[in-house]
């Protein structure tokens, strides 16, 4: 399939990875007041129609990874945050909310190489992710209570699906930042490294998800995802089903016959 073109977001295709990087520097990246997350949601679509795509690496240009919401339209009460209770509903709805609904929808794996600040809705863009590594420079934050605001976009919902409730219950209520070793310790990152490392290392960490076989790999994702709300008995007749469709792919004999060689080169 045609990479589609995006506003403001740069989105490229290397082998089996796609880096979408978002780009809007000015305004720190975003994600209300921008394209940002149209961009995102296209992105999602695409990959999910194209087979030939294995992994999804999400970071930013510029000095931020993403600043959340545009505070300049919050004082204003421009843009996502003007109307009355049930317009700012419904621009919630049919705004960044769709971007958590996308991303659990995505059927690759997600990397966020979190260059620098991750704010905000950005810190939650982050923790959407899979897999997250930081750069040195890189500073966490859900602030949205400093702001007099809650994480409308989900974010409740995942930081302590990462962290664990006592954690993301500190986090969020004291609206503090953090920074990359921090996040480390907390279990927010895998990894930090130096700042003019985290793109390859990102796309090292892709790289290495992207050589297993592709089918096996989207059919892991969504298992991983399953197991999070689903009673055991009924995951196991899921993994059955599943593993019966990985047993007749080509792939897998592919997988195997290269195992065998390999072993037989060793002896």
């Amino acid at each position: 399939m045609i990479i589609p073109t995006l506003k403001d977001a740069l989105l490229q295709q290397e082998g089996r990875v796609a880096i979408l990087t978002m780009n809007r520097d000015d305004v720190r990246n975003a994600l209300t007041g921008t394209n940002l997350v149209e961009d995102i949601l296209a992105t999602v679509e695409w990959i999910n129609q194209d087979s030939e795509v294995s992994v999804l690496v999400i970071t930013g240009a510029g000095s931020s990874f993403s600043a959340g919401g545009n505070v300049h339209d919050m004082a204003n009460r421009e843009a996502d945050f003007a109307g009355d209770v049930a317009e700012c509903a419904t621009r919630y709805r049919n705004g960044i909310q769709r971007l958590p609904l996308a991303i659990q929808s995505l059927e690759v794996p997600i990397i966020a190489a979190v260059n620098g600040a991750a704010i905000g809705a950005g810190f939650d863009l982050a923790n959407m992710a899979d897999l997250r590594l930081a750069s040195e420079r890189a500073k966490f934050g859900e602030t949205f209570l400093n702001l007099g605001i809650i994480p409308g976009d989900g974010g409740a919902w995942f930081l302590q699906r990462l962290i664990g409730y006592q954690r993301a219950f500190e986090l969020t209520l004291s609206g503090r930042v953090i920074d990359a070793a921090e996040a480390k310790e907390l279990g927010v990152v895998m990894d930090v490294v130096p700042e003019d490392q985290i793109l390859k290392a990102s796309l090292d960490l892709a790289n290495r998800i992207a050589s297993q076989p592709p089918k096996a790999t989207r059919l892991t994702k969504r298992l991983m995802k399953m197991a999070q709300r689903t009673e055991l008995k009924d995951f196991l007749d899921i993994c059955a089903c599943f593993q019966g469709m990985c047993h007749n792919e080509p792939e897998h004999l592919d997988a195997v016959h290269k195992l065998l060689e390999s072993l037989s080169k060793n002896k």
